[in-house]
């Protein structure tokens, strides 16, 4: 789990099967609402697209892509240990299965604060200003 300054959990780490069963593609979670509210609006500014198209158009961001999608796969079937079986466990990070293609940018932040070291995550996350406001996770935001 990651916590923000102020002590409360701004990342979890989640099974790649629910207690139903059934399927849950995002291993890492963000719980911030701050976080959560800046990358909604990330996203409805175009950053999925935009962050796809710098994602196929830098082999560095593209190779960042491809390694922290292969760690996700590594990671999920770890969780999952050998009992359970399931297309999912194939996903890239937030249950994509579009090799270069971004699907959200929540679980690629939520995965670069988990995973450090993911450089387009960590680019994703640098677009957050602040990325810890003073009163995160408070009423006031």
């Amino acid at each position: 789990m990651v916590r923000c300054p102020f002590g409360r959990p701004a990342v979890t780490e989640q099974a790649p099967v629910d207690d139903a069963g059934a399927p849950f593609p995002t291993t890492y979670y963000l719980t911030c609402r701050w976080l959560v509210a800046a990358i909604s609006r990330l996203e409805a500014a175009g950053g999925v697209e935009r962050w796809t198209d710098a994602a196929r158009s830098d082999p560095k961001l593209a190779a960042s892509l491809e390694r922290a999608s292969d760690e996700q796969r590594r990671l999920r079937r770890e969780l999952a240990g050998s009992g359970w079986e399931h297309a999912s466990l194939e996903s890239g990070i937030g249950g994509s299965s579009r090799d270069g293609s971004l699907k959200c940018l929540h679980a690629h932040a939520a995965f670069a604060l988990a995973r450090p070291g993911y450089e387009l995550g960590d680019r994703i996350v640098d677009e957050l200003e602040p990325l810890w406001p003073e009163r995160c996770c408070s009423d006031e935001y």
